[in-house]
């Protein structure tokens, strides 16, 4: 596994899956707390979704 991405080495990562990453990391960065719990929770709907290229995929 990659270490920045989590997925499997070689394969794409899922955009809506870094989208989400990228905004969590800066809502930590600017100690928006709230914010960054939300995008976590978004995140793990996100991957429950036929959306999600990495379905399942922590």
């Amino acid at each position: 596994m990659s270490a920045k991405t989590g997925s499997p080495a070689g394969q794409e990562p899922c955009p809506g899956c870094q989208k989400l990453r990228l905004a969590e990391a800066l809502a930590t960065d600017q100690r928006d707390y709230s914010k960054a719990t939300d995008c976590r929770v978004l995140l793990r709907r996100h991957r429950s979704t036929v959306a999600c290229s990495k379905r399942g995929s922590a």
